[in-house]
């Protein structure tokens, strides 16, 4: 299809809502459950690193994958692994709600992580090849707003939700969300994407891609337990899996993964800042809706309405951010954003036994939402300005894999590095103490994301 629809036309409003609606339900469920972590470790008998994998079975199928379901949206139609991640995502969710102890839980986390990889990119490459060039920074502010609030708002709905009924909801409910995806996709959104003659699937870059990331994740995650012989095994398989998949790509006619991307310096620096920042939003967004019920004694609603200024935040401001980078370049947002968001990491850091909402919890969510807000636009718009437009779904793969794989590999990682045992999250002092100490690595490692943003060029557009 020619990119010719105009956004503000009817047509480019639905285009806009099923990417926002999609891909907002995905993004959704990988905060929400961040909330709901507490009374599901009650409910299910699960123990810390029970409950990470919950969180992240999630997150580590939906980064192994991720650059499959790019890559299979380019070659056999955007539209149509969208809608067949919409529908993966429901029915796991269904699953998720019904489950009876957490093996069961995982799992299904697993599958929805499957899902979410084959519907993630498809929504940003569907709006890149359908909207006319002039309206395409516009249209991906307008998504990473709402996006952006959908992940904000998981610990809001998921607290209301544990409340008013139970913690299973926070998965139910995406059944009837993603029927309406479904629908509007199916009347409104255009195909696009398409298969050169002869190509080929990379199926060993994905398969190694897969078995990297997982090796590596699972020794981060089960060394809360020790180091024995099958954590350093599954760490350094998973190293060598990933050191062979680097080798496959560059070797391979049709590449996953094409090389030619990262020579462009702009995409290669933007993913290393979106490294860095997700990395940092991930883990401070687990420990602190965790810090806030275990140490200072908020309910899971009350952790989740805490975080509402973030997401009021990110709807008055993300579209403008956007904008403004269309206009100036991205920059200085790119730099700024971070440091701001730092900030507001290090306020929070400071939450204990006795803090209150509005001198310890509201200055920090406000700064780091306000650093977020003037990141995230640009951030996504830069990944997809400087890739091959008939790549627009890889190159939204990577982008996407990057953050995930960062939030995956920041949650797994630093409650070890911290000192987090087990059943800390049990007993609101050693819980501080590690919390503390998690806050400042993710200070550290947001200032590190802005300084890399200065090898942006100062003439980018987006």
């Amino acid at each position: 299809m020619s990119p010719a629809v105009v956004l503000r036309s009817p047509a480019g409003r639905w285009i806009v809502l099923a990417a926002v609606l999609g891909s907002g339900m995905a993004l959704l469920d990988g905060t929400v459950v961040n909330v709901a972590v507490k009374p599901i470790g009650e409910d299910l008998g699960a123990g810390l690193s029970e409950l990470q994998w919950v969180v992240n079975a999630y997150l580590l199928f939906l980064a192994s994958l991720i650059l499959i379901g790019g890559s299979l949206g380019d070659r056999f139609g955007r539209r149509r692994m969208f809608m067949l991640g919409v529908g993966w995502f429901a029915a796991a969710s269904l699953l998720c709600g019904i489950a009876q102890d957490p093996l069961q839980l995982i799992a299904a986390r697993a599958l929805q992580g499957i899902g979410g990889a084959l519907l993630t990119p498809g929504s940003l490459a569907i709006l890149q090849a359908s909207l006319q060039p002039a309206d395409r920074s516009r249209a991906i502010g307008t998504w990473s707003a709402y996006t952006g609030i959908a992940a904000a708002a998981g610990p809001l709905l998921g607290g209301w939700l544990i409340q008013a009924a139970s913690w299973r909801w926070v998965f139910l409910i995406n059944v009837p969300l993603a029927a309406l995806v479904l629908v509007v996709t199916a009347r409104h959104v255009p195909e696009s994407g398409h298969r050169r003659p002869g190509q080929r699937f990379d199926v060993a870059g994905a398969v190694l891609g897969a078995l990297g990331l997982a090796g590596v994740t699972y020794a981060l995650i089960e060394a809360n337990a020790g180091v024995s012989t099958a954590v350093l095994l599954a760490g350094v398989l998973g190293l060598a899996a990933l050191g062979c998949f680097v080798g496959v790509e560059r070797w391979q006619d049709d590449p996953m993964l094409p090389p030619s991307l990262f020579r462009d310096r702009t995409f290669s620096v933007v993913n290393l800042v979106t490294f860095a920042v997700y990395g940092a939003l991930g883990a401070m967004m687990f420990l602190l809706v965790l810090q806030l019920q275990v140490s200072a004694g908020f309910s899971p609603l009350q952790a989740g309405l805490s975080m509402v200024p973030f997401t009021v935040i990110m709807l008055l401001f993300s579209s403008r951010s956007g904008a403004l980078a269309a206009r100036i370049g991205p920059r200085a947002q790119l730099m700024g954003g971070p440091l701001l968001a730092a900030v507001g990491v290090l306020l929070l850091s400071r939450i204990d036994a006795s803090a209150t909402y509005l001198g310890d919890v509201l200055p920090g969510v406000c700064l780091f939402g306000a650093g977020m807000t003037l990141l995230v636009a640009p951030l996504t718009a830069s990944v997809l300005a400087a890739a091959p437009e008939q790549e627009a779904g890889i190159a939204s793969g990577v982008n996407n894999a990057v953050a995930r794989a960062a939030g995956l590999l920041f949650v797994a990682a630093l409650p070890t590095l911290v000192g987090l045992s087990d059943q800390d999250y049990q007993d609101p002092a050693a819980f501080t103490d590690g919390y503390r100490v998690a806050l400042l690595v993710c200070v550290a490692v947001l200032v590190a994301g802005s300084g890399l943003a200065t090898m942006v060029p100062r003439q980018q557009q987006v």
